[in-house]
């Protein structure tokens, strides 16, 4: 499950300022962030930024009740619990997915002068799945125009389909046109054109791309009852568009299995955002590719879910890793670098998740 503040709102300049810190995308090496606060628990994390602060959205329950879990920070390193999106499921989701407890994979970007949060319902290792949108005005939850708004399905997957609808993401082409990009197991990464007066599905263009999958193994591993087999595991995309290129991050394997997970963050790029997307040896990421990007180390497991916020002063990367000692989930932060046209991030190697 996944699943920014990208370059487009960075353009915002009446709504945005710089925040003076010290990270640079000049640096030679990538940077992994030691945090602070209310960081451990977040699953999925999705970046924004408004003014001088940051807005981690995060997957499921939030501590106190209520679904997406808001952290804020002024400086990228302490954090705080700020607020929710919403503090029910969507009345519509019970009816559709009754068996739906918690919401997923948070999506956060600004287009049509609001912020689309495109989030993800379904049941674990199935592909009956959906994707749905909540809008606002503002991310300033002192703000007097701060109410999160329903705005209900955007596309649906069902067992009859070779894909999934979870984990959703959106990046604006170099023309300033919305793609949702999305995909869990099954026959991988798809794409859709998005109507951005609307956030919903492009009327003009009802082509589902297909952006990168995994390559069956010689020898498989059958399939554990009820769920898709481990070799197709490949979900949480999110595209960034960066010098003269869409680059495609996923994450490989399995998440949200404790000290078991073995999650890690793979990138590809092309030149137009439906692809086709190559790795850096040249193999085509619908064919198995991608270039490891964030893998596991001594002190943390399983890092993926991963969100890029692109910034004048320097881009990062958040994700999420499990405690290679209580196995819980919490964030991480890195500096993200560029070296010969490829990005460079690192994994933490302190804090911890209790």
């Amino acid at each position: 499950m996944t699943r920014i503040f990208r370059t487009d709102l960075m353009l915002l300049g009446f709504m945005l300022v710089v925040v003076p810190v010290v990270l640079t995308s000049q640096a030679q090496e990538p940077a992994a962030l030691h945090l602070n606060g209310d960081y451990a628990g977040t699953h999925d994390p999705s970046i924004g930024r408004e003014a001088n602060e940051y807005y981690v959205f995060a997957t499921g329950f939030a501590p106190g009740g209520g679904q997406f879990a808001i952290r804020c920070s002024s400086n990228l390193t302490d954090w705080k619990l700020c607020g929710h999106v919403f503090d029910d499921i969507p009345a519509w989701i019970h009816e559709t997915s009754p068996g739906t407890k918690e919401l997923w994979a948070p999506d956060i970007s600004w287009f049509n002068k609001r912020y689309h949060l495109y989030y993800a319902y379904s049941l674990f290792g199935v592909n009956t799945s959906g994707i749905a949108l909540a809008t606002n005005e503002t991310l300033d939850p002192k703000s007097p125009k701060y109410r999160w708004k329903d705005e209900g399905l955007v596309l649906r997957s069902t067992a009859a389909d070779d894909f999934n609808s979870i984990d959703p993401n959106i990046v604006l082409d170099d023309k300033g046109q919305p793609w949702l990009s999305m995909g869990s197991f099954w026959s991988g990464i798809k794409m859709r054109k998005i109507d951005a007066a609307t956030g919903k599905l492009s009327a003009t263009d009802a082509r589902t791309y297909s952006l990168a999958s995994r390559k069956q193994p010689d020898h498989p591993e059958p399939a554990k009852p009820g769920l898709p087999p481990d070799w197709q595991a490949i979900e949480a995309p999110f595209v960034v568009h960066h010098g003269g290129y869409y680059y495609l991050f996923v994450s490989f394997d399995l998440c949200c299995r404790g000290l078991k997970s073995s999650y890690r963050t793979m990138v590809g790029r092309s030149i137009e955002v439906t692809g086709p997307y190559m790795d850096r040896d040249g193999v085509p990421m619908l064919q198995g590719g991608g270039t490891p990007l964030l893998v596991a180390n001594n002190r943390w497991l399983g890092p993926g879910g991963e969100s890029v916020l692109m910034r004048p002063e320097g881009d990062i990367i958040v994700f999420h890793v499990y405690d290679a000692v209580t196995g819980k989930p919490a964030l991480g932060i890195s500096t993200l670098t560029w070296k010969d046209g490829w990005p460079q991030a690192a994994v933490p190697t302190t804090g911890e998740a209790k």
